[in-house]
C-alpha cells in the first residue's frame, strides 16, 4: 500500500488559529448560555416546533448563519480552498440520512462529542468520539481498498 501525502496542503497556523476560534465559540456558548455547542442540536433546537422561546430560536439561527457565512468572510481574506464532490445527488441524500439516523443514536454529533464532550471529561463522549472515528476509518479503508472505490 502506498500512501501520498500533499505536503502543500499542510496548513498548521490557520489550522491552529481555527481550533482555537471552535475553543473560543463553545467555551463562549458555555459560559454565556450553558449550551453545548453540538451542531445537530443547534439545528435541531431551532427546527423544534414544540419550543416556541424565541431567545433560543435567536442565538442558534445566529450560530448557524455565522458557522455558514464563515466561509464568505475567509473568502474576503484568501480565496476558497477548491471543492469536488464526485458523488451523485442521490448518494448525498443517502449519507446526509445516514448522518442524521447515526447522530441521534448516538445522542449527538461530532462536534458535540468530539469537542465539548471531552473538554468536559465526559466518558460518553470519549466512547461516542472513538466510535465516530473508527467507523470513519473503517468505511474509508473498505471504499479506498477494498471495493477501490476511490
Amino acid at each position: 500500500m502506498h500512501i501520498t501525502i500533499y505536503w502543500q496542503n499542510l496548513t498548521p497556523g490557520a489550522s491552529l488559529l481555527g481550533g482555537i476560534l471552535i475553543g473560543l465559540a463553545s467555551a463562549i456558548l458555555v459560559i454565556f448560555r450553558g449550551k453545548i455547542a453540538g451542531i445537530s442540536g443547534i439545528l435541531g433546537g431551532l427546527i423544534d416546533l414544540h419550543n416556541s422561546a424565541n431567545s433560543h430560536r435567536l442565538w442558534r439561527g445566529l450560530f448557524l448563519i455565522g458557522l455558514v457565512g464563515s466561509s464568505s468572510v475567509y473568502q474576503l481574506f484568501a480565496p476558497l480552498p477548491p471543492s469536488n464532490i464526485s458523488a451523485s445527488f442521490g448518494t448525498l441524500i443517502v449519507a446526509g440520512l445516514l448522518v442524521g439516523f447515526g447522530t441521534r443514536m448516538g445522542s449527538g454529533c461530532t462536534s458535540g462529542h468530539g469537542i465539548c464532550g471531552l473538554s468536559r471529561l465526559s466518558l460518553r463522549s470519549l466512547i461516542a468520539t472513538i466510535s465516530f472515528m473508527f467507523s470513519g476509518f473503517v468505511v474509508c479503508f473498505l471504499f479506498l481498498h477494498v471495493l477501490r472505490m476511490g
